[in-house]
């Protein structure tokens, strides 16, 4: 008999690391929930599922654990896919854009000709916390024209308020909230 899958096996399958990147932080790791088929199948439906009738044509992926649902949603949706890396992983020519974390500063990277203004685009990555690494992301997609964004989390920490940093014209779809 299997086991029906829900939300609740999602969140109790994610691993709390404390004092993870730098102390205070409480880094929640969700590779314990990417290593189990069926939970990872469970999240690429439900997100799938949830744009269906988007008409979505590229999916962007923040690195690196944005990549590995970002992909299966694009396999899913089928539709392109696009990273965003950190600098110096891009061949080609790229924007950048800088931007603070709740532990210090950061860059990230896509290419110039990864996407194109008639795109839809879905950002996806794992996790919501200040919301500085998913704006400066839409900073960078729109740098290509795009205007239609759609933004998906699995798991965003509700007391950092990272939303508030994300102007609330973008549809933000969140399945998890710590």
């Amino acid at each position: 008999m299997s086991k029906i899958i829900n939300l609740e096996n999602i969140k109790e399958s994610i691993r709390n690391v404390p004092d993870f990147p730098k102390k205070g932080i409480q880094f929640k790791d969700l590779t314990t929930t990417f290593k189990q088929p069926d939970l990872l199948n469970f999240l690429v439906e439900k997100i799938s599922n949830y744009y269906s009738d988007k008409k979505i044509t590229k999916i962007v992926g923040i690195e690196s654990r944005g990549f590995i649902v970002g992909a299966a949603l694009a396999t899913q949706l089928k539709t392109g896919f696009v990273p965003i890396r950190k600098p110096g992983k891009l061949p080609a020519e790229k924007y950048s854009k800088t931007y603070s974390l709740e532990y210090g500063e950061d860059s990230i990277e896509i290419h110039k000709d990864a996407l194109i203004p008639d795109d839809v685009v879905l950002l996806h990555d794992d996790l919501l916390a200040t919301g500085g690494t998913a704006s400066a992301a839409i900073d960078l997609i729109k740098m290509s024209g795009v205007k239609d964004i759609f933004i998906n989390f699995i798991v965003e920490l509700k007391f950092l308020k990272g939303r508030d940093n994300i102007s609330n014209e973008y549809d933000i779809y969140t399945l998890i909230k710590f």
